[in-house]
């Protein structure tokens, strides 16, 4: 089996929590909804990941414990890497690099335009936007296969299997 990537944009937050910072950003009631929606599909197609990794801002910290509890996955498993928030290009490959060699599965959870911009990198070409003009949308769901491990993952490496958003489950 190919090892496959899931790329997870963190799922809807609340601009008017009143939190200081953009860091500290929650989930609104959508999010704190769709995240453990996408964990359940993921859970029912059988592709529980072999890793997870996270961006620690409160709201994909927020998308990922609920993915995961859905999952079945302790949320002492979640690897949290700060590199991922406000993450570039190279950044992300870094992240992935550094993925377990042993692991077929990976789910990066984590924020745009970095994770928009690594999905098109892995596939090569400029993807179709959906109708309303995003590509990943809070909550949005890539996967993709992989021919080889982690790394080096040069552009057009991966293909896209499918872009589910919480709303289509």
């Amino acid at each position: 089996m190919s090892p496959e990537l899931l790329i997870l944009r963190h799922a809807k937050s609340d601009w008017d929590s009143g939190a200081g910072a953009d860091f500290d950003r929650p989930l609104t009631g959508r999010g704190k909804h769709d995240a453990p929606k996408i964990g359940a599909w993921l859970l029912c197609e059988g592709l529980v990941p072999d890793h997870v990794v996270s961006s620690p801002a409160e709201r994909a910290r927020q998308t990922a414990v609920k993915v995961c509890k859905a999952l079945g996955i302790d949320k002492d498993r979640i690897a949290w890497d700060p590199k991922i928030y406000e993450a570039t290009l190279s950044a992300l490959l870094g992240v992935l690099g550094r993925c377990p060699p042993s692991a077929s599965r990976v789910l990066l959870i984590g924020h745009n335009p970095g994770l928009e911009t690594l999905l098109e990198h892995l596939c090569g070409d400029p993807l179709e936007p959906s109708d309303d003009g995003k590509l990943l949308a809070t909550g949005t769901l890539a996967r993709l296969e992989l021919p080889t491990g982690w790394a080096p993952l040069v552009p057009g490496s991966a293909r896209l299997i499918s872009i589910i958003r919480p709303r289509n489950i």
